[in-house]
């Protein structure tokens, strides 16, 4: 994205994930509503560096007319017919119930299309856990990452929804090689404040993970930005905790904190914003038709590590 407003670094794919993603077995992935150019170009970048098979679903005179602008052959592809957005995502999921993918990606279809048929009660992929969004975060020339939830499906979430959430990404962390997350819960202050809620939230949260309702990541907050992230503004604070000024996680207060911060850096910083839903019986990658190809491939990458890590069978 050359175009950034203070930042003219083109966004790069992080190697990290490609690496660690491009070994595994090629996940099975349903992409719900094919047949756009910009669509069929992002499934064959993945397939081309060996993350996916895809499973295209959609209008099959769209998908072939796409294919064959580009010349590229998807012959040897499954293709699921499916008149509109809504038969498109219905059809999907049905091959995800039938364990017929491990994954999902959004095509050229709305978002709340797509996740209406996800969180279906009886044809759905609901597994009683809140679905949440966690964009892997990297900038260009530094193999550093951080990674920011939720800042795009979950509005303002209670202490439990921010359990579900902090639950989530733990198991994608673990995926892609961290042992012990840090996760750090996101306020305006370092101190619990009755006139700041999101600083009351954030202590619940602590205390009920270190309490035993996460596990397997280490969870600290309130924290403000700084020294959540900055070692040293977290010793000018005297804050003595092994989140601080190390997160790997920034568990946000509120949508529009997340969605402020993970903008910020994209634009600002020429960051790859690697977006995927997870809580559903198989990840999903949710991308916008604004998103850079590098950030497209590198939330399939990381769908892909987490649906091997999920089903080795994938």
């Amino acid at each position: 994205m050359a175009d950034n407003f203070l930042c003219s670094t083109p966004v790069e794919c992080p190697t990290t994930l490609l690496t660690r993603a491009s070994p595994l077995p090629r996940a099975t992935t349903a992409i719900v509503n094919a047949g756009s150019p910009v669509v069929m170009r992002s499934v064959k970048m993945a397939v081309d560096e060996n993350l996916i098979t895809p499973v295209l679903v959609g209008d099959k005179s769209s998908i072939n007319a796409a294919a064959k602008e580009m010349q590229w052959d998807i012959s040897g592809f499954r293709i699921v017919g499916a008149a509109d957005e809504s038969t498109s995502a219905q059809a999907a999921v049905a091959l995800a119930r039938s364990n017929e993918v491990s994954s999902l990606m959004k095509g050229n279809i709305h978002t709340d299309h797509l996740l209406k048929a996800v969180i279906d009660k009886e044809r759905g992929l609901r597994t009683g856990t809140r679905l949440s969004h966690v964009f892997h975060m990297s900038v260009p020339n530094s193999d550093a990452a951080i990674c920011i939830t939720d800042a795009a499906i979950n509005v303002q979430p209670s202490v439990a929804i921010k359990l579900d959430i902090a639950r989530n990404v733990t198991s994608l962390m673990h995926a892609i090689g961290y042992s012990e997350p840090r996760i750090a819960v996101l306020s305006a202050t370092e101190v619990a404040t009755p006139a700041i809620k999101s600083s009351m939230e954030a202590a619940d949260v602590v205390a009920a993970a270190n309490a035993g309702e996460v596990n397997g990541a280490l969870v600290g907050g309130p924290f403000a930005f700084d020294n959540a992230v900055s070692p040293a503004a977290a010793k000018l604070k005297k804050i003595d905790h092994p989140v601080a000024g190390n997160a790997d996680v920034l568990l946000v207060p509120n949508i529009e904190t997340g969605n402020a911060l993970f903008k910020q850096m994209v634009y600002f910083m020429g960051a790859a914003a690697a977006g995927i839903v997870l809580g559903a019986k198989v990840p999903i990658v949710l991308t916008s038709r604004a998103d850079p190809a590098a950030a497209r491939l590198a939330a399939t990458a990381l769908a892909s590590i987490y649906a091997n890590a999920s089903n080795p069978n994938t």
